[in-house]
């Protein structure tokens, strides 16, 4: 009996010696609380209308150097510089951003790294002829110096 409750403290120890080892763990899958999920999708849409309102003050303090996007039917990915290109030359073009909507988003979080899948639908307008695309979004944000960055995405039209 005394060999029983002996064991059964070994593993009580061992199991709650473990805890901290995986909570510390920065690959370990874990969930936003309200506040840290409504800060991240809040750093998300403004990464977006940053982009779209050409906002390069925004857009530089939300994409970090070593930015990666892959977008919908373009060959090039996109690096830091060419992403403020593109916002550069939308609003060159005249565009502007009628609606913005994220209709379903599921977040995986490890760490300081988070990674968004989303359901996304843009309505621009350009020279006054409005198009409207969805699609899906993956999204890769990274905490550092306690701002949310935005390192990566993969944009696909959903089909």
């Amino acid at each position: 009996m005394l060999q029983k409750l002996a064991l059964g403290l070994f593993l009580s120890l061992i199991s709650l010696a473990a805890q901290p080892v995986a909570a510390a763990n920065p690959a370990q899958h874990r969930q936003f609380n309200s506040v840290e999920r409504a800060e991240l999708l809040k750093t998300r849409e403004a990464v977006w209308r940053a982009w779209f309102a050409n906002d390069h003050e925004a857009l530089e303090k939300f994409l970090p150097d070593d930015l990666i996007g892959i977008n919908n039917g373009e060959e090039k990915w996109d690096t830091r510089a060419i992403a403020l290109e593109g916002a550069a030359q939308f609003a060159a073009d005249g565009g502007r951003l009628v609606r913005l909507e994220f209709p379903h988003t599921e977040i995986q979080v490890f760490g300081d790294v988070v990674v968004l899948y989303s359901l996304f639908t843009t309505e621009t307008e350009v020279h006054g002829q409005r198009t409207v695309s969805s699609g899906r979004a993956t999204e890769i944000f990274v905490r550092r110096d306690g701002y949310w960055l935005n390192a990566g995405w993969h944009l696909d039209s959903g089909k």
